[in-house]
């Protein structure tokens, strides 16, 4: 039986490590990392690439670690920290970030208008780029219940995202977390969810998250937050453990890092921390531009849950 600790560790480092075993393939073709690695369990497939060092986390898990020591550190969720935060991040010139994530942090807008604005302007505004980074928020807020969840995902979605498209994605991640970390499955909690998911944007992601869905069925790019959910659930429904859960991610192709993160994420959270095999986790890391140079490891990520989880 797996406990309810390390489903929390899983989530949150199974998502690093898909982010970081994902980077390499981004924009690449469907089924590119079988491809190179057909052999499940040999080793080297957390390979660098792309402008990544082996085991590199990308913007994806950069940004979930500014959150989730945010929350720890604000013992709650004050969120013109966690954008100062962003900023902080974002002016040190990542290697990677949104687009649209960039654009909202270096606007000089106010933090609770700043996403509101661009989204004014733009209408664009409905990528993964909140969602890719909900994982450890996800765990954080799980013991509240499911209203308070998807409540705070919400609102830390619209720090950066204006499209409540993207809120309500982040949402349905947060819930089926909570779900998850109960030990139940997260998919049979599909219908449910679906139910708090605003009237507006109900119909999209039952779409995506329908059990007769796939990703070849997706109208997006996976870079978009609908097809990026559906995906990570369809990734997890159609498999039996994190390791194949996190390949099916990856060999989907196009937005490879956050695919899997999301699904890293969902699949830590129901098989466990255990279950993320040895040989990702031990070169995983993560660097913090604009903090000092810092470097996080996998077991700072393991520290980091555990005060996340009080």
């Amino acid at each position: 039986m797996v406990v309810r600790a390390e489903r929390a560790l899983g989530a949150v480092i199974g998502s690093a490590v898909g982010d970081a075993l994902g980077a390499p393939f981004e924009f690449g073709t469907e089924g590119a990392f079988s491809d190179r690695f057909p052999e499940p369990g040999h080793g080297a497939e957390m390979c660098g690439g792309g402008g990544w060092d082996p085991g590199e986390a990308t913007d994806d898990t950069q940004m979930a670690v500014l959150v989730a020591e945010s929350l720890v550190e604000c013992d709650g969720l004050e969120l013109p920290d966690i954008f100062r935060r962003f900023q902080r991040w974002a002016a040190a010139e990542p290697k990677d970030i949104g687009l649209q994530t960039e654009a909202v942090l270096s606007s000089g807008d106010p933090w609770d208008t700043a996403a509101a604005l661009h989204f004014q302007v733009n209408q664009r505004a409905a990528g993964n780029g909140a969602l890719m980074r909900a994982a450890p928020s996800a765990v954080h807020f799980a013991p509240h219940g499911r209203e308070a969840t998807m409540d705070a995902a919400r609102r830390l979605a619209a720090l950066t995202h204006g499209d409540r498209a993207a809120w309500e994605g982040t949402a349905v991640f947060h819930e089926l977390i909570r779900v998850a970390l109960t030990g139940d499955d997260p998919l049979d909690a599909v219908a449910a969810t679906l139910d708090a998911v605003h009237p507006e944007h109900r119909r999209r992601y039952a779409t995506v998250l329908a059990t007769d869905w796939h990703p070849d069925q997706a109208t997006e790019f996976n870079g978009a937050v609908w097809p990026c959910l559906g995906s990570a659930v369809w990734a997890l429904r159609t498999t039996t453990s994190y390791e194949t859960a996190v390949r099916a991610a990856i060999d989907l192709g196009g937005d490879t890092d956050t695919v899997a993160a999301v699904t890293g994420g969902l699949a830590g959270a129901v098989y466990g921390l255990a279950a993320v095999p040895e040989r990702w986790t031990a070169p995983l890391h993560v660097p913090l531009p604009g903090f000092a140079d810092r470097m996080l490891r996998t077991s700072d990520l393991a520290n980091l849950t555990r005060r996340l989880t009080g």
